[in-house]
């Protein structure tokens, strides 16, 4: 069995999407789907992609939590920059965080969570060094900002993964 389905939530989740992209149960669509779930695992076996180990299922649910809460709360703090123009001095600017963090798949997750998040963007990764360069819309404390980056994000993403 694992040699037709080497990842085989990866395989459903695959076939899940394409039936759901082309919003039909039609016989076409079905096989389409079914083909995509067989093939990309295998590719991805051919290519030896390690398997990512998720060591705490529990903190996946509180890392969402905090991440959708983050996200509506610095929608909110944009647009009310957006909305205040030039009536606010606002000052910009390009933070250092030390990372701990080195599993590759915890780092692309909290890549996806600092680019999701409306004013902050991931500029850059130094793996020699761990430090991870952030520009940030509206920086007013820069040990605020990697508090909130090691503490919220990090401790999280490490229980998850590492």
């Amino acid at each position: 069995m694992r040699r037709i389905l080497p990842y085989p939530i990866l395989s459903a989740s695959l076939f899940v999407a394409s039936v759901l992209l082309s919003n039909s149960l039609a016989p076409p669509s079905l096989a389409l789907g079914l083909l995509i779930a067989l093939f990309a695992p295998a590719i991805m076996l051919a290519l030896r992609v390690e398997r990512v180990r998720v060591k705490s299922p529990s903190a996946i649910l509180s890392l969402f939590a905090d991440v959708a809460a983050d996200i509506v709360r610095s929608n909110w703090a944009v647009a009310q920059i957006i909305v205040a123009g030039r009536r606010r001095s606002r000052t910009s600017g390009f933070i250092h965080v030390p990372l701990e963090l080195r599993d590759r798949y915890a780092l692309a997750v909290l890549a996806i969570i600092v680019t999701s998040t409306p004013g902050t963007l991931w500029v850059e990764y130094e793996p020699a060094t761990g430090r991870l360069l952030l520009h940030v819309l509206d920086l007013v404390n820069e040990e605020e900002w990697v508090r909130l980056i090691k503490d919220r994000y990090e401790r999280r993403l490490m229980e998850i993964f590492e």
